[in-house]
């Protein structure tokens, strides 16, 4: 992924990588209910005859470390999605596949439904108006911050989701 094509507001390639990853990771969630685990990654690869640590996936999806250009390894992600390899080789912004595009409204609903149940449960019993007020608010952040942010494709005190030992 060319640096000066992956830059979206000075945004590292790093970043735009990790973004687009967790975009299929997000779209893999919304589609069967259950994130993608590093086991299925790591078997889907070496299906395909690619390896890939723990470690690696963790700082591709987190864009953190190095810059992960190796086309080979790119392309066999992009396939175990379905996906066009170009979607993480080429980095220019706007080239969403149309599987993934019309997924994010409803990650963003998904998203939103938890974050509002959430509310629900914790604050109890709060008046209609309150609960109006919330939600408005909630759904005014949701619409502030894009679905391909971080994505949570591993809960969170999930093992998979738990920064692996330095490479």
């Amino acid at each position: 992924m060319p640096a000066k094509d992956a830059s979206r507001n000075g945004e590292l390639p790093q970043a735009t990588l990790a973004r687009r990853l967790n975009l299929l990771l997000d779209v893999v969630v919304a589609e069967r209910g259950s994130p993608v685990t590093f086991r299925e990654v790591e078997a889907g690869l070496q299906a395909r005859g690619v390896k890939i640590s723990r470690a690696r996936w963790f700082y591709m999806k987190d864009g953190t470390g190095r810059l992960v250009s190796d086309p080979q390894l790119l392309t066999a992600i992009c396939e175990m999605f379905d996906v066009d390899p170009s979607y993480l080789l080429n980095g220019v912004e706007g080239d969403i596949p149309e599987r993934i595009d019309s997924q994010l409204e409803f990650v963003k609903s998904l998203r939103a439904a938890r974050v509002k149940s959430f509310a629900i449960r914790t604050l109890g019993d709060v008046s209609p108006e309150t609960l109006r007020a919330i939600s408005e608010y909630l759904n005014q952040d949701i619409d502030l911050h894009p679905p391909g942010g971080r994505a949570a494709a591993i809960p969170s005190g999930h093992s998979e989701g738990e920064r692996p030992a330095a490479p």
